[in-house]
């Protein structure tokens, strides 16, 4: 399995527009074949700043929806709503502890 970690930074006028096209997307960004789990955070002391967390299958899932009109609709939507570069990251997962 293969997590992947995003940090989004926003423009504060967009984040209403970012919460509601990521409600109309969740589902089929979670049901996506190879996507596992899908979650969004808001980091506290700065509302403009989220993270979504993802586990896949494995790196070819990942590549799949990230080369999917699901994805490049999402990411052309979003894209526009950025105040600083998106950072992301894939990484395994050692320890989950429940």
């Amino acid at each position: 399995m293969l997590v992947r970690i995003v940090k989004l930074s926003l423009q504060e006028d967009k984040i209403e527009t970012f919460l509601s096209n990521f409600e109309k997307q969740k589902q089929h960004i979670r049901n996506f074949e190879g996507c596992q789990f899908l979650e969004l955070y808001q980091q506290q002391d700065a509302k403009n700043v989220f993270f979504t967390y993802s586990y896949w299958a494995d790196e070819t899932a990942l590549n799949n929806y990230r080369h999917s009109d699901l994805f490049k609709g999402i990411w052309s939507a979003t894209k526009p709503m950025f105040n600083a570069k998106p950072e992301a990251w894939s990484v395994d997962k050692l320890v989950s502890l429940k």
